[in-house]
């Protein structure tokens, strides 16, 4: 377990550490996502939670799902091209569970990357630390507006 500012990473996770989503694979070979610790303690407190729907796709760096926090509102952008498989319901009656248990109750949608290489520019492993630390100590996350 990388632990980074207060903050735990499960180092068994995938990580796009750019937009602070984690990914895990499953064996049906659909994809887990969700966001990390850090990245909703910078939210505040989570007020509303909207994926996009069941069977629509999404390209790469753009949103396939949208968060509404006390501090921020912003896009959860994809890592990956993919078609949205399912999507948490329990987090739309119940955002906070983003906050309380974001790598449990609170992941947010499954997935079915478009590629096998999906996995390309994730972050995992040992080094999963140094690399999230150098990102926060470079502040780009600051410059950030959804």
């Amino acid at each position: 377990m990388a632990r980074v500012q207060d903050h735990d990473f499960p180092e068994h996770l995938l990580y796009d550490i750019e937009n602070q989503i984690w990914y895990e694979s499953l064996a049906d070979g659909t994809v887990r996502a969700g966001f990390t610790t850090w990245a909703v303690a910078l939210m505040g407190e989570i007020l509303v939670f909207t994926p996009k729907r069941v069977g629509h796709t999404f390209d790469q760096n753009r949103w396939f799902a949208m968060v509404e926090g006390g501090k921020w509102v912003g896009a959860a952008r994809a890592a990956f091209d993919g078609t949205i498989v399912s999507q948490n319901d329990a987090l739309a009656n119940r955002p906070g569970l983003l906050m309380s248990d974001p790598f449990g109750k609170g992941w947010m949608l499954t997935v079915r990357p478009a590629v096998e290489t999906w996995r390309e520019g994730l972050e995992t492993g040992p080094g999963l630390g140094a690399a999230i630390e150098n990102w926060i100590a470079g502040g780009y996350y600051k410059n950030r507006t959804s």
